[in-house]
């Protein structure tokens, strides 16, 4: 007898906590080796990472360049998964769709009055004490500049800051992918302009697709394809061209980058960016997104071969392993994180990291049961203006 097809599904709930747990995981991963080529990572590790490792400068964390003072590794997450918990807080007051309004009036309040346990810090601080200066673009723009919310964006870098912490929208628009990216191209129009606000809708879509029943890594990537636009849409369709040929992470690091090379500003050199780097471009693309994406595929979906090809990849692999961590994680549930990884992060990075998995699926039941009133409210006034045979009733 096949018992394929009886194998338990993941829930929604599932989904929820294997996609915020899995891409806290990631980000924990990828930021003791974040900046670094491949080639680099494998001599300072002795091998590929594979697992949890401590700081690239050892002991000498606190006072080495360039990182210093972040204590990166020994399972610290990193702001990608302080933003990511923030914007579930924002969900959890604001209990609906959210919009750039949602970000001036309760995230960056959240970030900038609120002391929080931060990892990196090993100490309380505000989040505004930890987050990278695009982000601080929030602060500045919204609360002291009173720029108008959904053109905040416009002038800041345009980089990963705004996509890498949007799998809450996938999630709370779950199966819905062209809900999600229409609405974090709302929101992220706070803090990004041109591919960065792109990217963002993108990777909120590929959580949201990956949520569907019966989802694979193929689905995903198509489905986000059908949406991206522009430079986004080229280097994901490219990546992707060049991850299904292989299933192992080692020889595929080397091509992945090749492929995305030409849509990426920043240049060979992470850490000396080229001079057109971030820049506003309808034919570039952030390098996270296509190439989280490329490992998914390369990884077959499977979390721990997906995100250690994240991680080894080098360059902003923190931000990489999140998003790839999130997708493999919505597409799998909390079953796939290793437990003790998960174990690890939490305890290293003092991160309930269930509590906000809880309050986002409590968040996408009630917005669920909005949306279907709304929607049945739209089809009762759609047929009253224009009544037609076999319209609903």
């Amino acid at each position: 007898m096949d018992n394929s097809d009886m194998t338990p599904k993941p829930t929604l709930e599932d989904r929820i906590a294997g996609s915020l747990v899995g891409a806290a995981v990631g980000d924990a991963l990828g930021g003791a080796v974040e900046g670094y080529a491949p080639e680099r990572i494998a001599e300072r590790h002795g091998g590929r990472v594979t697992g949890i490792v401590g700081p690239w400068n050892g002991d000498e964390w606190r006072t080495a360049r360039p990182i210093a003072p972040y204590h990166k590794g020994d399972g610290h997450v990193t702001d990608d998964t302080l933003m990511t918990h923030a914007l579930v807080r924002v969900y959890d007051v604001v209990r609906d769709h959210l919009d750039a309004y949602a970000v001036a009036d309760h995230l960056v309040p959240d970030l900038m009055s609120t002391p929080r346990w931060i990892p990196e810090l090993e100490a309380e601080a505000l989040p505004l004490q930890r987050i990278f200066l695009a982000e601080k673009w929030l602060v500045a723009r919204l609360h002291y500049g009173h720029v108008d919310p959904r053109e905040a964006g416009a002038g800041n870098i345009v980089n990963c800051g705004a996509a890498m912490y949007m799998a809450p929208v996938g999630l709370v628009n779950a199966a819905n992918p062209a809900g999600a990216y229409a609405e974090a191209l709302d929101i992220a129009g706070a803090h990004q302009s041109s591919y960065g606000r792109e990217a963002a809708g993108v990777f909120a879509a590929a959580v949201a697709a990956a949520c569907a029943p019966g989802a694979t890594p193929a689905s995903v990537v198509d489905t986000v394809l059908d949406l991206a636009k522009d430079g986004t849409r080229s280097a994901i369709e490219a990546v992707a061209e060049v991850a299904a040929g292989y299933t192992d992470f080692e020889p595929a690091l080397r091509p992945l980058r090749e492929a995305v090379a030409p849509f990426d500003t920043v240049g060979p050199d992470y850490r000396s960016p080229s001079l057109g780097a971030r820049r506003p471009s309808r034919l570039h693309t952030i390098e996270e997104l296509p190439i989280a994406l490329g490992m998914l595929l390369v990884g077959e979906g499977d979390y721990r071969r997906t995100v250690l090809g994240a991680v080894n990849y080098g360059r902003d692999c923190d931000s990489i392993a999140t998003m790839a961590g999130a997708v493999a994680g919505a597409l799998h549930g909390e079953a796939a994180v290793p437990a003790a990884w998960a174990k690890r992060v939490a305890e290293a990075s003092r991160l309930d990291l269930h509590a906000p998995a809880a309050v986002l699926a409590d968040v996408a039941h009630e917005v669920f049961v909005r949306d279907t009133a709304r929607r049945r409210a739209h089809e009762r006034a759609f047929v009253a203006l224009s009544p037609v045979p076999g319209a609903l009733r």
